[in-house]
């Protein structure tokens, strides 16, 4: 019921309730501002045309490059 709440979209009992849950409650404050950061960037984005696919040369070190990290994660690896 957050983004109804946010948007007013709730009954006036129940927003004063949420209001005074909310002003009392640290982890609500920070979940609502957080919630509220949120919905500003979903509105702020812009959608682009997506960039084309990588050259085969980079593609093949970017997928080298993977290979070295997870054999150096393994226990022993080179």
């Amino acid at each position: 019921m957050l983004s109804e709440y946010l948007d007013a979209q709730l009954p006036e009992d129940l927003c004063r309730e949420l209001d005074s849950h909310i002003a009392g409650c640290a982890p609500c404050v920070e979940f609502v501002e957080s919630l509220k950061k949120t919905i500003a960037l979903c509105h702020a984005y812009k959608a682009q045309d997506a960039p084309g696919p990588l050259p085969p040369d980079t593609r093949a070190r970017l997928l080298e490059a993977y290979a070295r990290m997870l054999a150096a994660r393994k226990p022993g690896g080179a």
